[in-house]
This record gives C-alpha cells, sequence and structure tokens, in this order.
C-alpha cells in the first residue's frame, strides 16, 4: 500500500482508447462542434432512454438552456433543493427567476415531495429535482406535482448517469434532464453537459440556444428570404454552449466504459457499507425504493452524539493524504441567496440559523453531520482499504 499517494475525493479516468479517440480528432477537419457531437448526441440519447439529446459546453450551461426551453422568465419561481451546487439554483436567475429552496428527505438526502407543495404558489414554473449522489429521487410523487399544478420537471441528474427509477434509467422520464461530463462525474468530456428530452419543440429551442438563437432551417425563418446557401436568422438571444468534437470523441469513448465505471462503484460502496457495519457512530448511505444510484458520491453522516466529531476526521483524513469534502454548504445560507425574496430572509429579531433550522431542519441536520469520502472507479482496493483504516483510526 502506498501511504504517499494522495487520494483525492473524486477523479477521471482515462485510458489509451480515449487518449486515441481524442488524437483522431486532433487529425480530422473537424475540430469543433461537427459531426463527431452528433454521433455523441444519438449514443447519449440511446443510452439513458431518450428519443433526443443536445450536448453543450458544461452541466451548468446544459442547466441555463433547459431553464430557457422551460419558458422560466422574469419573476417566475423554481422550487429546488438547497443541497446542490450553485449552478441548480442559478440557472433560474439566469433567466430573471426567483429559486425556492424546499427541505430534503433524511434518508436519501434529495429533495422531500412533501417540502415542496406548500412552496407551490401562482408564481411557480417549474420543479428541479437533484438526484443527490446519484441515488433518483421520488419521481413518482414529483410528477404527481407537477401534473396537478401545471409544472414543468427539469431532472438534475448531473450525478446520476446510469442510475435508474422504476427499472428505467434517469435521462428520458422528465419533461428536461441535465447532465454533466466535469472530470469528477461517471463519465467525462473535460467540461460538457447534455439535455435530455422527449419533447421535438425543446429540442429544437435547445439547439437553437447553444448557437446563438440562430437558425438555418428555412422552415423557422420569421422573415421570409430568397433562397440562399448563407442566409440564417438570429431568432432571440442565444448563447455559445457548443460542445466541441474533441471533446466529443472523448465522451463517445468515456460512454462506451459507463457501466464498467458504475460496477466498480458499486463494489467500493460494498465494500465501505461493510467496513463501516460495526461502526455506529456512522451512518451510511441507503438507496430508496424503486431506485438504483449511480454512485457519484459516497456520503456518511456521523450520529447524533457526534456532531463535533466531522471537522475532526475531515482534517485527520486530509493529514493522513485522504481528500475529504462536504457536499453542500446548503443554498440559502450564501449570501447570493439571502436577498433574493423576503422567504429566504429571517423576521426582524430572529437570527438566520434560527430561521433556517424551522426552514429547513433536515438539511441543516444533514449540514452540521455529513461529510464525502473518496469514490471514483479508479481507487484500487488498496486504496479503499486506506480510507477504511484512517477512519477507523480516527475512531
Amino acid at each position: 500500500m502506498n501511504e504517499d499517494r494522495f487520494i483525492p475525493y473524486a477523479h477521471q479516468w482515462i485510458e489509451e482508447d480515449d487518449i486515441a479517440a481524442v488524437a483522431e480528432v486532433l487529425r480530422s477537419d473537424w475540430l469543433t462542434c461537427g459531426p463527431k457531437v452528433a454521433e455523441f448526441e444519438r449514443s447519449f440519447a440511446s443510452y439513458v432512454g431518450a428519443s433526443y439529446a443536445v450536448a453543450v459546453s458544461s452541466g451548468t450551461a446544459a442547466l441555463h438552456a433547459a431553464a430557457f426551453a422551460a419558458g422560466i422568465g422574469p419573476g417566475d419561481e423554481v422550487i429546488t433543493t438547497p443541497l446542490t451546487f450553485a449552478a441548480t439554483a442559478n440557472c433560474a436567475l439566469y433567466r430573471g427567476g426567483i429559486p425556492v429552496f424546499a427541505d430534503i428527505d433524511p434518508r436519501t438526502y434529495n429533495i422531500d415531495p412533501q417540502s415542496i407543495e406548500p412552496r407551490i404558489t401562482a408564481r411557480t414554473r417549474a420543479i428541479i429535482p437533484v438526484h443527490f449522489a446519484g441515488q433518483p429521487c421520488d419521481l413518482e410523487a414529483i410528477h404527481r406535482l407537477a401534473q396537478r399544478h401545471g409544472l414543468t420537471v427539469i431532472e438534475d441528474a448531473a450525478h446520476a448517469l446510469g442510475a435508474t427509477y422504476d427499472g428505467r434509467r434517469i435521462g428520458g422520464l422528465s419533461d428536461l434532464t441535465i447532465f454533466s461530463f466535469h472530470p469528477v462525474k461517471q463519465i467525462t468530456t473535460g467540461e460538457g453537459g447534455m439535455v435530455t428530452t422527449n419533447a421535438q419543440e425543446l429540442y429544437e429551442k435547445l439547439l437553437m440556444f447553444r448557437s446563438h438563437g440562430l437558425t438555418r432551417d428555412a422552415g423557422k425563418w420569421r422573415h421570409p428570404s430568397e433562397p440562399s446557401p448563407w442566409y440564417y436568422e438570429v431568432q432571440f438571444l442565444g448563447y455559445n454552449y457548443r460542445l466541441t468534437d474533441i471533446q466529443a470523441a472523448l465522451g463517445i469513448s468515456q460512454l462506451k466504459k459507463a457501466d464498467r465505471f458504475l460496477a466498480r462503484r458499486r463494489v467500493i460502496v460494498s465494500q465501505y457499507n461493510e467496513a463501516f457495519a460495526d461502526l455506529p457512530v456512522i451512518i451510511t448511505p441507503v438507496e430508496a425504493a424503486k431506485a438504483q444510484s449511480a454512485w457519484h458520491l459516497y456520503v456518511i453522516q456521523l450520529a447524533e452524539n457526534a456532531p463535533d466529531s466531522r471537522d475532526k476526521l475531515c482534517r485527520h483524513l486530509k493529514d493522513s493524504g485522504i481528500a475529504a469534502n462536504l457536499h453542500y454548504i446548503p443554498l440559502y445560507r450564501h449570501p447570493l441567496y439571502a436577498g433574493l425574496s423576503t422567504r429566504h430572509q429571517a423576521p426582524p429579531g430572529q437570527s438566520p440559523d434560527r430561521r433556517w433550522l424551522q426552514e429547513y431542519p433536515e438539511t441543516e441536520r444533514y449540514y452540521r453531520r455529513a461529510l464525502t469520502l473518496p469514490l471514483f472507479p479508479a481507487m484500487t482496493d488498496a486504496d479503499v482499504s486506506r480510507v477504511v483504516e484512517a477512519v477507523e483510526k480516527f475512531f
């Protein structure tokens, strides 16, 4: 066992065939958004069981594009979880909307559908459930709420490539679903993202949005023109969110390994669960009914009687050459979100801590006790043993 090797909390796994796929594109005529992007989109849509897939430059760009396609605009409210990265809430802000946070389920750490409904108002336009750590949300309950109130569902599946809900892969189950290909995710394109949908209308909006709101399709032109090979129209404010063929080639190669990577993640999770079964101070993660997690993260919680141990354990692991992390600081705790809506502010005379505990008791409980341990498919059994031994030594 190499005690000197630093173990990150997550890491990409790049092999020689990945490098060869990228080199092949570098020797070709196409570098930017071209045939490899289209091939990647087709392969990805097939893998997740969606009708359409649109590749973009990042998971954040995917969220922004999905928010646009869903019609989120100024003053619209979007209900999501506070236990996520900032991009999930920011996609509403990019469109002039307002993120509204609901509490989490204490077992799965996902958004609690029972916490969503009281927050729905006449201004609510969409729900963005996040499949936290790769664990699918209770989509059945969320879809019922969305149908009852006429809301769009945008699944944030940045953690969840390969996860299944009720026997079907995440990606073709809601109005829109987004994925991320950052190096810490299940597969990587360096940076990159994808939006999937089963609706052709949404698909066409996404294609234009990622490329400046531009179309060369004569059937969509608003100002009829003489047929010309050079004519195009910019019909709305879009962005340059295109993925390159270089990145897509890496994505195609990585996607072929997605099931192998996921199988390895599951082995590591089993090793952790077995090792920590005899440590009552540690609460290990679970899989919900109907769900198979993609195991993007392995998050433990420390028992209520050991709340101060979390930060000490994190420092101990760092001193042992092991990176632990916290996913996440609840979004309502960040200054950016505190002033967005009165429902995020503490009443006069009441401290924010007390307001947060009243509004989001399960999220606050989680935040005091959670820690993410290393989990990525390139981890060796020796790496896993080293993490386990460091945790056991601490306790």
